[in-house]
This record gives C-alpha cells, sequence and structure tokens, in this order.
C-alpha cells in the first residue's frame, strides 16, 4: 500500500512536470504551441534585469503584436502579452489552465507568460506581478492565494496601464476588472455538501481538509456549507467537526487526512475542495485501510482520482478546466484592447465558447459544475 501511495504523488507531479516541461523560457517551438514562456520560482529576483525582460520578449511568433499598447495607458491596439500567477505553478490544475489560454492565444493571438510561484500565499505572488510589469504585459490573469496580499503590487501595475483580471480565485476587486470563476461559488459549496450527504446517508460526523487559511474560494464554499448546514433540515444529522489546512502540499494533506480519521474515532467523511489535497488524502486513506469506512468528496481532476471513484468511495465535484484558461485568455485580451465592458449586465465573446454576461462585481461565470460519480466518470479527460 505505501508503494501505492508513493505512486500517486508520483503520478501528481509527473502530470505536474509534463505540462510545464512543454513550455520552456525563452519561447521557441514548445510542444504545446507557440507564444508561451514559463517564469519559474526563483526567477522572481531578477524582475528588473535584461535578460528576464528578454526571455519573456521571445516568446514566440503569436505573440508579435505582444507590445501593441501592453504597458501605457489606454487601449492595447492589437493582441497583448497576458501573465498567468497560479497559486502555485506546478499544480496540475494551474497548468491546464494555462494551456487553454494558449489554445485561445492559437486563435486569437498575443501570447501567455506562465509564471511559477513555489508557495500558495499572496506574498509569494508580489514578486511575478513586480517581474511581469517589467516584462512589458499587457494585462496579467491571477489565482489569488489570498485577497488582499498582492493587492497593492497589482493597483501599482494597473497605475502603469496594465489590464489585471482574476481567475479561479478572487482578489481584491479593486485591484482587478473582472473574476473569471469557474463556477457559482455557492453551487460549489452546495455540491460538495450534497455529494458527502449522499456519501454518509444524511447522517453522521464530517471534517472539511482545506488548501490555507486564507484561500479566498475555499472560505466561500466552507461559509456556504456551515449555512445550510444550520438552516436546512436535511443536514440535521451532520456534523462538521473540524477545518485542517494542507497547505497546498500532498505530504501534509495526506498526514493531515490520517490525524482526522485518528483523532476523531466516529468520522464518516472529508471534503476537501483543493486540486492537491483530494488524491494525497484518498491515497493515504487507502494505504490505512480506512478509505470506505470514511468517505470523500471534494474538488480534484477527476482522471487523477478515476479509481477511487469507481470505487464508490470517493465522489468529485469537476468541470473543463482547459475552458477555464481559455475564457480568462479571450477577457483579459478583450479587458486589455478595450473591447469589453466589465459593468454588470454587459457581454463578453470569448470564441467556441460563445457569450458570458458579466455579473455584479465583474464577475463571469464559467459554467456549472457536475457531481463525479463512477456512472459518469469517463466522460472527463482530466
Amino acid at each position: 500500500m505505501k508503494a501505492k501511495l508513493v505512486k500517486v504523488f508520483a503520478v501528481t507531479a509527473a502530470l505536474s512536470l509534463s505540462l510545464t516541461g512543454c513550455v520552456k523560457s525563452g519561447g521557441g517551438s514548445s510542444a504545446t504551441g507557440p507564444g508561451a514562456t514559463t517564469v519559474p520560482a526563483g526567477s522572481a529576483a531578477s524582475a528588473g534585469s535584461a535578460g528576464s525582460a528578454g526571455s519573456a520578449g521571445s516568446a514566440g511568433a503569436s505573440g508579435g503584436a505582444a507590445s501593441a499598447g501592453g504597458g501605457g495607458a489606454g487601449c492595447a491596439t492589437g493582441p497583448v502579452k497576458v501573465g498567468y500567477i497560479p497559486k502555485l505553478g506546478t499544480d496540475p490544475y494551474m497548468t491546464t489552465v494555462r494551456d487553454g489560454a494558449m489554445d485561445a492565444a492559437k486563435e486569437i493571438g498575443g501570447s501567455v507568460v506562465y509564471t511559477e510561484p513555489s508557495e500558495a500565499t499572496g506574498a509569494a505572488q508580489i514578486p511575478f506581478v513586480n517581474q511581469l510589469v517589467s516584462q512589458g504585459v499587457g494585462a496579467i490573469a491571477i489565482s489569488g492565494s489570498d485577497l488582499n496580499g498582492a493587492r497593492a503590487a497589482l493597483k501599482a501595475a494597473q497605475a502603469k496601464g496594465i489590464k489585471v483580471i482574476s481567475f479561479d480565485s478572487d482578489v481584491a476587486p479593486d485591484a482587478r476588472s473582472l473574476f473569471i470563476n469557474q463556477a457559482d461559488t455557492g453551487e460549489l459549496g452546495q455540491k460538495m455538501l450534497d455529494s458527502m450527504a449522499g456519501l454518509i446517508h444524511n447522517e453522521g460526523e464530517f471534517a472539511v481538509l482545506s488548501s490555507t487559511q486564507t484561500a479566498v474560494n475555499q472560505n466561500a464554499w466552507i461559509a456556504d456549507m456551515k449555512k445550510r448546514l444550520s438552516s436546512d433540515s436535511k443536514f440535521a444529522k451532520m456534523k462538521l467537526v473540524t477545518i485542517a489546512y494542507g497547505e497546498e502540499k500532498a505530504d501534509i494533506n495526506a498526514q493531515k487526512a490520517k490525524e482526522l480519521v485518528q483523532t476523531y474515532p466516529n468520522l464518516k467523511g472529508i471534503i476537501v475542495p483543493a486540486g492537491i489535497g483530494l488524491p494525497a488524502a484518498a491515497a493515504a486513506l487507502q494505504q490505512s485501510g480506512s478509505l470506505g469506512k470514511v468517505k470523500i468528496t471534494g474538488l480534484a481532476p477527476a482522471s487523477i482520482i478515476k479509481n477511487y471513484i469507481k470505487s464508490g468511495n470517493v465522489q468529485d465535484i469537476w468541470w473543463n478546466v482547459t475552458d477555464l484558461g481559455y475564457l480568462s485568455y479571450y477577457a483579459a485580451q478583450a479587458v486589455a484592447q478595450c473591447k469589453a465592458k466589465t459593468a454588470a449586465g454587459s457581454t463578453l465573446t470569448a470564441g467556441r465558447l460563445k457569450d458570458f454576461k458579466i455579473g455584479e462585481n465583474g464577475e463571469i461565470i464559467l459554467g456549472p459544475s457536475t457531481i463525479v460519480t463512477p456512472a459518469n466518470i469517463d466522460q472527463f479527460k482530466f
């Protein structure tokens, strides 16, 4: 069983490396297509260096118009370079978002500069904001590790004419123009709780194993779960015993999952709303023999946990991650070129995904999520 646990961690790491490895710093002919540069963790220290800026400048043929209005005030006159700042650069979820953005870049021009923070904190994202500014991007797309951690740096970028959007997890609304959300926040919290209720038959103790205490989206989902637990009678026999944190690290999530089972002997389930955490928790409980007695649901790439889902002991809430990257890139280019209004009720057109209505506070929702079960797991490629 220990070998299986190691294998799951290795698969997650290998998937991450195989995706990020397709894009080399300095551009050229990458396997995933032209127009992308990877900025690894650690290189942010050289944010102002000529070599760093030059690397991004050679991002590929599709970035030929990248400098059109990119760093100045007003509207870009053509496609720009879009810098992506994920929570964690090697997370397979985030590299899939990147690949979706690159698909969009092939269609409408411009280029993708993908950065690789090594820690999922707002502070870790700040150097990459500054680096992208120095590289002359026209827009920044960020998945906020916390709401306000990078706010000042993002506002400084805005002051230099760089447009900012957020995706996946929001930042302070005054530090971005649009927020591209994978699904309605309330819906995700509801579906995770509904999934857990189904797995444990609406009765018993369960825990939440989240990512970090400052994660904006996870905290919103947990708040929604708590609200429904206290107000909806169908959850009257369910009890949320604790919230633990895996710190966006597979080994810590595995350890925390085992600790939850040991600390709460009557535990029937764990909700893990984090893509790195769910596979690690499932592998750890399978190794310890607890999976089955304790059910798991949450958010993770469906393909990585396919065998666990087919066993009936794990469920998943998921959506098309590639489309999230695709939509975010269209949104970034539209904002940079002043082709999109950000007022509620306005419409954004995003290629093959068609039209999206902009909601309150500049939020665009990709679409509804799905509870992944043994019956529909084969529909999900990632």
